[in-house]
């Protein structure tokens, strides 16, 4: 998403829709609502607010959430540029006056059918990038295998505390393919337990609180749910559940920068902890950083050590950090895209077939 105003200043949205067919949808909203944001003062709330006279009767989620997060990242990265200050400045500064910095995590999915492999990939990619700790997605392609067999699975836990250094932070990701009962959740976070599991997140899917009560008072791993809300009314009502102890939210996802920061603020009152899902392009990382670094409930930033095709050809100068990362060198949100490889990549609005 590219937003423009009359002096030729810029701003870069992104959706993380993940599947073509809802990249598709997204272009077709943002193309509809293009004449009423034209001509506007480059303000997210104006923005906003002028897509909402229109929006109110199909947003809350699917493609116009999509939609609404890419165009308000677009418009507080525009905001920022045209005050030549920082997304960070712009939403209060750095909740940490003393370290303005994060520690981050390698975030990966476990790839290769040989456990010792994988556990030893894991442990050099945190040793490489100085990471605190890693996160590992399971359920992902790939002969890995794990979520199906719970011996498997513990030995796989065993094997990748032993490959990491000792204080290093362990989180498994369940990925959607995974399918547990609340009574095997159960029984697989009990032996994960055993090798100092941070987080365990999504292992009963994003809906489940009768089943996440259930967990939750059995375990004292932390349980992680939210990435896929929509807005920030659903996170305060997983909230309410008191079943979430890390609440994930993608800023492309979650009515961008705006949302994001509007359910901070109700995670802060929980006295809950909060993750940004930062795995897509480079917008919609810059945007979770940027709200990550302006809340205390933020403990820690994923950091891909595998760069996709948007990281590397949309914002080529946007380096891996390394130990901790801070407020992005350069105004806005500190990315600069580049245009023709967003022509090269995009997907055209109206379909081929």
């Amino acid at each position: 998403m590219h937003l423009r105003d009359s002096s030729g200043a810029s701003g870069w949205g992104e959706a993380v829709t993940i599947f073509e067919e809802a990249a598709r949808s997204t272009m077709l909203l943002l193309d509809g609502w293009s004449p009423l944001v034209m001509g506007l003062e480059a303000d997210p709330a104006v923005v906003r607010r002028a897509v909402q006279e229109r929006a109110w009767w199909y947003s809350g989620g699917g493609s116009a959430a999509f939609a609404l997060s890419a165009l308000d990242i677009a418009a507080w990265d525009l905001a920022a540029r045209l005050q030549e200050r920082t997304v960070v400045d712009l939403l209060g500064g750095p909740a940490r006056a003393h370290d303005a910095t994060l520690p981050i995590i390698v975030s990966t999915h476990a790839f290769y059918e040989d456990l010792d492999y994988q556990s030893e990939f894991l442990a050099q990619c945190v040793a490489e990038i100085a990471a605190a700790g890693v996160k590992v997605g399971w359920g992902k392609a790939g002969g890995a295998g794990l979520g199906l067999d719970p011996v498997r699975d513990e030995l796989f836990a065993r094997k990748l505390r032993d490959a990491l250094p000792a204080e290093s932070l362990m989180i498994f990701d369940i990925g959607a393919r995974i399918t547990w009962s609340p009574q095997e959740a159960i029984d697989r976070v009990a032996a994960f337990e055993r090798y100092g599991l941070y987080w365990i997140e999504e292992p009963l899917g994003a809906d489940n609180p009768e089943g996440y009560a259930r967990l939750k008072a059995s375990t004292s791993v932390l349980i992680a749910y939210g990435e896929r809300e929509w807005t920030a009314n659903g996170v305060r009502r997983i909230l309410a559940t008191d079943t979430v102890d890390v609440v994930g939210i993608d800023a492309g996802r979650a009515e961008g920068i705006t949302g994001f920061t509007d359910a901070v603020r109700s995670i802060e009152a929980a006295s809950k902890q909060v993750n940004a899902h930062a795995f897509a392009g480079p917008s919609s990382y810059a945007a979770g950083l940027a709200v990550s670094l302006t809340t205390t409930t933020c403990r820690q930033f994923e950091v891909a050590p595998l760069r996709n095709e948007l990281m590397t050809e949309l914002a080529p100068s946007l380096e891996v950090p390394h130990e901790r990362v801070g407020v992005l060198p350069g105004p806005g949100l500190g990315v600069e895209i580049d245009r023709m490889a967003v022509v090269r990549l995009a997907v055209a609005s109206s379909s081929s077939a």
